[in-house]
């Protein structure tokens, strides 16, 4: 396992943030901002996609429990139809770093695209998730917090298996979408078909 590295700039207040959810074709899109103290201890912590459901979990309650400051945040299906997910990616993590009560010094941003979040510098990393402690730990919330709202919502609409594929583009969520369209959550910009299934949406 690699060691994911606590800070980039030694000294500064920096918050991790990353997204969950840009890929589904169903539901928000989640982010996390998070703040760890200098000496916290999280053996376990690494990129949420590593992980598994149970640890997720666990590490969600540590990271709670020791943050300096937490903050999670959505945009919703339509937002996202109207901005695309980019956009709405970034929005939700500027909506997190906004309800963090410490203020940040520095971001460090998971993925290569942000856009500046008041006069805070930032760093864009790729596959931060799995370099920077503060990141992962973003990771683990943002995913986690999402899966409870797919799972929520899977009591609303079973046929689609969210429960199982969280929004994922499996092949019985699409499947269901062919047999029986789309739902208020379904994101239309997306395609929700692939070549083989035809229909009007």
């Amino acid at each position: 396992m690699v060691k994911l590295k606590k800070y980039l700039n030694k000294g500064l207040t920096e918050a991790g943030c990353d997204e969950a959810g840009r890929g589904c074709l169903a539901g928000p899109v989640f982010a996390a901002a998070v703040i760890l103290p200098e000496n916290f201890y999280l053996p376990l912590l690494d990129d949420s996609k590593k992980l598994s459901k149970r640890i997720r979990y666990e590490l969600r309650d540590e990271i709670v429990a020791i943050a300096e400051s937490w903050a999670v945040a959505c945009v919703d299906n339509k937002t996202i139809d109207k901005i695309n997910i980019l956009n709405a990616s970034i929005l939700a993590m500027h909506k997190a770093i906004e309800k963090l009560y410490v203020e940040p010094g520095f971001l460090l941003i998971d993925g290569n695209r942000f856009k500046p979040y008041k006069s805070i510098s930032y760093n864009c990393i790729i596959k931060g998730d799995g370099k920077y402690s503060a990141i992962a730990a973003a990771s683990i919330l943002a995913k986690t917090y999402r899966d409870d709202f797919m799972e929520k919502i899977h009591k609303k609409f079973p046929e689609y298996d969210w429960a199982n594929n969280k929004g994922y583009p499996t092949a019985k969520h699409r499947h269901a979408i062919f047999e029986m369209g789309i739902t208020p959550y379904h994101r239309k910009t997306f395609r929700l078909l692939n070549n083989q299934m035809r229909i009007d949406l």
